[in-house]
């Protein structure tokens, strides 16, 4: 090689090398500005002692860090810490918080459409729940309501059935429900009050007291386990069950929407990825936990009681009464309720034919329960 070719190769190896170092220094800034660092605040509908509930908050943003590397922070508060439990969903709206975690049930005053969105009364389990919204439409059924309201909404939860709550008395016909103040979630109290309740939307943090001083006369919160740790069976004793109005309650994690539209897309994907654990991990412990705790709960005392068929056939006629009355009052309850209530109608009979079958029998079967 000539000493004018090594000079011309080596400074053709000198531009290479220059442009290797420049896309090198221009790619690292670029990475980073993919992946900001970002701090976000969730507020929660559930206190702290709530392990389950709360937890599922917990579980959300915890997983969201590890996933960006810690790009991605959210510090979890819990109710009556930035806001009240049941304005979880204002806050959001207005850019106080970034994030929440409620039942947007609580929120049917605002608008009975996000009742649907949550739990009514004879609606669908866990499972059709999951159906509805992740497969049967429900998401995008559901996102005008949340647009208007300025948020995203991301399944992020469910307690399985619930019971039917704690009274001071028993329950034998309709008559001894009339006059009961009560405190119950969501839009079942309009259900309820068609029954002669009075129904009361106290947030969890505080039911113990208005149950201990008597401005309630009963309530209803989730299940055993979280029903022990809030101490209503030092109360009252008698606890119903099912809780009809709650067969399997969706519960979600708000997102801003403004928010939401500047998150990088991999960080969306975080967040919904983070949710859907959640919606898998609380189930599952709920079905854990309420075994032994409903077990101690008998053992202390506790009379378990299913409601008279009565009660439920009164209930659920006075359920379709109120949703038909929906329909001139809504127009996102008359958009969404026809399509949620042939969905439903759909499952029931699928579910009918296998899943019902087989739980009667093994549910009820004697040889299960003597194996060894």
């Amino acid at each position: 090689m000539s000493s004018e070719s090594v000079r011309t190769w080596r400074r053709s190896f000198l531009k290479r090398t220059a442009a290797g170092v420049a896309a090198a220094t221009v790619a690292a800034p670029a990475i980073a500005q993919q992946s900001p660092k970002i701090q976000w605040r969730l507020a929660a509908s559930w206190p702290k002692s709530l392990d389950t509930l709360f937890g599922g908050a917990d579980l959300v943003a915890k997983r969201v860090g590890e996933i960006t590397d810690g790009n991605f922070t959210i510090r979890t508060f819990a109710a009556g810490e930035i806001v009240p439990a049941l304005q979880v969903l204002d806050a959001v709206g207005a850019g106080t918080v970034e994030l929440g975690h409620t039942a947007l049930y609580y929120y049917f005053g605002k608008d009975p459409g996000f009742a649907l969105m949550c739990a009514v009364c004879f609606g669908p389990n866990t499972r059709q729940s999951n159906a509805w919204w992740y497969e049967g439409g429900g998401e995008k059924a559901s996102e005008p309501l949340c647009t208007e309201y300025g948020i995203k909404a991301i399944l992020a939860g469910s307690t399985g059935c619930q019971m039917g709550g704690w009274y001071r008395k028993e329950i034998k016909s309709l008559a001894d429900m009339k006059g009961m103040k009560m405190r119950i979630g969501g839009m079942a109290g309009l259900v309820l009050a068609k029954l002669g309740v009075v129904p009361q939307l106290i947030g969890g943090p505080d039911i113990y007291p208005a149950l201990e001083k008597g401005t309630i006369d009963s309530a209803e919160w989730v299940g055993p386990y979280d029903d022990e740790k809030l101490g209503f069976n030092k109360i009252a004793k008698f606890y119903y069950y099912p809780g009809y109005w709650e067969g399997g309650p969706m519960l979600h994690t708000l997102v801003n929407l403004k928010k939401w539209n500047e998150l990088p897309k991999h960080y969306q994907a975080a967040l919904s990825t983070a949710c859907g654990e959640a919606n898998t991990w609380m189930p599952a412990k709920y079905d854990v936990v309420n075994v032994e705790a409903l077990r101690r709960l008998v053992a202390g005392g506790t009379q378990l009681r299913p409601f008279p068929r009565v009660v439920m056939e009164a209930a659920e006629k006075a359920a379709y009464e109120l949703y038909d009355e929906l329909k001139g009052k809504s127009k996102h309850w008359a958009r969404m309720y026809p399509d949620w209530l042939k969905f439903r109608n759909d499952q029931f009979l699928w579910f009918r034919v296998a899943e019902q079958t087989y739980d009667n029998y093994a549910f009820n079967s004697k040889l299960g329960m003597k194996a060894k």
